[in-house]
C-alpha cells in the first residue's frame, strides 16, 4: 500500500526533514515509527526538504509499504503511540503507485510569523522571530507594497542562499500577504516552488522595507540584478513553517 500522509511538527528539535547522520530528522523519526505501527519496512518520502528549526503545518508524505493491512483512515491513531511528542500524523488516504509526493505538488505555501514587541513570550521561543523594533502601519503599508512586486515569474537568484548549487532560479510566485494581528505579523507566499532559504530572504527584505533601508520600488531591481548581496537580510529559521501543500488532484479547500 502507498500512503499519503500529512504531518504537523514542531522544528525546534529536528535539522529539519531529510536523514541525515548522528542528528534527530523528521524523515528519521517517522521512519522508524512507521516501521513499528506497519510492522514491516517501510519506505518515507517527503515533499521537501526543511531546514533545522522550520515547521510544518501540513507536510505531506508518502509512506510504500507492500503489505500493510492498517487502513488509511485508522493510520493516524494506529501511528500516535510511536511518534515524538512534536510530530504528529493526522490524515492518511491512499494514492496510487505513480504518484510521487514531491513532483507532483502543483504549489507551496508557507507562512513566516514575526513577534512585534519588546518584550519575547516565552512560550513562543524558536517559533516566531521576535522582532523587538516596531513595524508601524507605514511599514506594513509598505511591506505589502514590497511584497506585491514578487508575485509573478521571475528569476529568484538575488534571493537564494549564496553556494546553492541549483541552475533553474526561476519561480512563480502566485500570491504573497502581509497581515497584522495585534503584535502579530503573518507573511504568507504561495509559489510553484522555492529556492533555499528564499522565503526567509523575502521575509528579511521586507522587513527591512519596512524600517526604510529599501524601498518597495527595489524589489524589481533586486530580481533583475540575480545578485544575493543586492537583497536583504535572511530571517530566522524560528518563524518559518510549511502551512499548506496543493496537489493537482485535490481542489484547495480538502488540502
Amino acid at each position: 500500500m502507498k500512503y499519503l500522509a500529512k504531518l504537523r511538527y514542531v522544528g525546534c528539535d529536528f535539522h529539519g526533514f531529510q536523514v541525515q547522520p548522528n542528528v534527530r530528522t523528521v524523515q528519521g523519526e517517522l521512519s522508524v515509527a512507521m516501521e513499528q505501527t506497519l510492522g514491516i519496512p517501510c519506505r518515507v518520502t517527503g515533499c521537501s526538504r526543511t531546514d533545522a528549526g522550520v515547521h510544518a503545518l501540513a507536510f505531506c508524505v508518502t509512506i510504500e509499504a507492500d503489505g500493510a493491512t492498517v487502513p488509511p483512515e485508522k493510520l493516524p491513531i494506529a501511528a500516535l503511540p510511536y511518534l515524538p511528542h512534536d510530530l504528529s500524523l493526522y490524515e492518511a488516504c491512499e494514492v496510487s503507485k505513480d504518484f510521487h509526493v514531491r513532483y507532483d505538488v502543483h504549489s507551496k505555501q508557507y507562512v513566516y510569523r514575526i513577534l512585534n514587541r519588546k518584550v519575547p513570550d516565552p512560550f513562543l521561543v524558536g517559533r516566531v522571530w521576535h522582532l523587538p523594533r516596531r513595524i508601524d502601519e507605514e511599514g506594513l503599508a509598505r511591506m505589502r507594497a514590497a511584497a506585491e512586486r514578487f508575485v509573478g515569474t521571475h528569476d529568484f537568484t538575488s534571493f537564494m542562499a549564496e553556494g546553492t548549487d541549483v541552475t533553474d532560479t526561476v519561480r512563480t510566485v502566485l500570491s504573497m500577504s502581509v497581515d497584522a494581528h495585534g503584535d502579530q505579523i503573518d507573511i504568507r507566499v504561495r509559489a510553484d516552488g522555492f529556492l533555499y532559504h528564499m522565503v526567509r530572504i523575502m521575509v528579511g527584505t521586507l522587513t527591512e522595507v519596512a524600517f526604510g533601508k529599501f524601498e518597495p520600488e527595489d524589489i524589481g531591481q533586486m530580481l533583475d540584478a540575480k545578485d544575493r548581496t543586492r537583497a536583504g537580510m535572511t530571517a530566522p529559521a524560528d518563524g518559518l513553517y510549511l502551512e499548506q501543500v496543493f496537489y493537482p488532484m485535490e481542489t484547495e479547500e480538502k488540502t
